[in-house]
């Protein structure tokens, strides 16, 4: 509705969201949910299982069950599980003369065996990320 000196904009709120846990930088919360911990204050464990989240810091408090980490860590393991097993596949191509099979018996167990190990801590690298922008899923009230 316009008042006297114009029409009325909506304006958003850009003041920084105050927190009750600590918010490290973040190249500090990235490395520490990529050790695995907790990205806010680094004390405890992330995970309760593979990949279950823990639903809180039980040294800071930090609503770590709330942050979706959901399709962005397997996108990026696999763009990096890729760019590590490509050039390897390729050089092998060039340099030898091994046969299709080879390749399968090699390069489908290496691939499954990354892709577990990196995922993890790629899903803590995210929820690091999650963190310190502040994109969490609001509770259900």
């Amino acid at each position: 509705m316009p008042d006297a000196n114009g029409p009325v904009h909506w304006r958003p709120n850009r003041e920084p969201k105050q927190s009750a846990w600590p918010l490290p930088g973040m190249t500090t919360a990235i490395l520490r949910g990529m050790a695995k911990h907790c990205p806010a204050c680094g004390e405890t464990k992330l995970f309760r299982a593979y990949l279950k989240v823990m639903p809180s810091c039980a040294y800071c408090g930090a609503p770590l069950g709330l942050y979706p980490s959901d399709d962005a860590p397997p996108y990026i393991t696999m763009l990096v599980l890729l760019h590590i097993i490509i050039p390897i596949i390729l050089i092998l191509e060039t340099t030898t003369d091994l046969p299709l099979w080879a390749y399968g018996v090699i390069f489908l167990p290496l691939a499954a065996v990354l892709t577990l190990a990196l995922l993890p801590v790629v899903k803590g690298g995210m929820i690091g990320v999650l963190l310190k922008l502040g994109l969490d899923r609001q509770p259900d009230e």
